[in-house]
């Protein structure tokens, strides 16, 4: 079986390669746009099935396609990836001294089907101030991450100071379920 990754993402490439797994990657370019009535535990699993769609005719027997997406949940708002400085910080400044949902799913697709799982975890954040906001920002450049924040990354560091689920769900691909889908496919670890 030869897997690809529908992902530039270089979290989710670490991942995987942790995982030992052999793969190729490819880029697919999809408008992440959801019904407004979903309910927000299910819009990663809406992209992630989206962006399998997009690929999924150019399958080969053989072969299976991994995406993946993540939001941040702040009560009832989805936290996406920051369009800039002032988006990060407002997006930070909400989470500062608040616990939130990390939402991930991924999907597993064939010629024939898909097969798509979703988990959560909770993260508390400690206050964060301005100057730690603009800190991390300036140093870490923080606009390719749901909720404007990268929990390997300082701030995770300094400012998490309790989560509730799998730390990898955080950082955008949950391994442990990855490993149980795979397995399941009949993927040889």
């Amino acid at each position: 079986m030869k897997l690809i990754l529908a992902s530039q993402s270089p979290r989710r490439k670490e991942l995987l390669q942790s995982l030992g797994l052999s793969f190729t990657t490819v880029k697919i370019e999809v408008d992440e746009v959801y019904p407004q009535n979903l309910d927000i535990v299910n819009i990663p699993g809406y992209l992630s099935e989206l962006k399998a769609k997009a690929h999924q005719k150019l399958l080969h027997k053989d072969e299976v396609l991994i995406t993946a997406d993540t939001i941040v949940a702040l009560d009832d708002e989805v936290l996406g990836k920051p369009k800039n400085r002032q988006e990060a910080q407002q997006m930070l400044k909400k989470l500062s001294g608040r616990k939130h949902q990390v939402i991930t799913a991924v999907t597993f697709s064939d010629t024939e089907k898909y097969i798509t799982k979703t988990d959560v975890a909770k993260v508390s954040f400690a206050p964060i101030s301005d100057e730690e906001i603009n800190y991390y920002i300036q140093n870490y450049q923080p606009f390719d991450k749901a909720g404007g924040y990268g929990i390997q990354e300082w701030i995770g560091m300094a400012k998490i100071n309790n989560i509730s689920g799998s730390f990898y769900t955080i950082m955008g691909l949950p391994t442990h379920l990855v490993y149980e889908v795979l397995k399941e496919l009949g993927y040889d670890f």
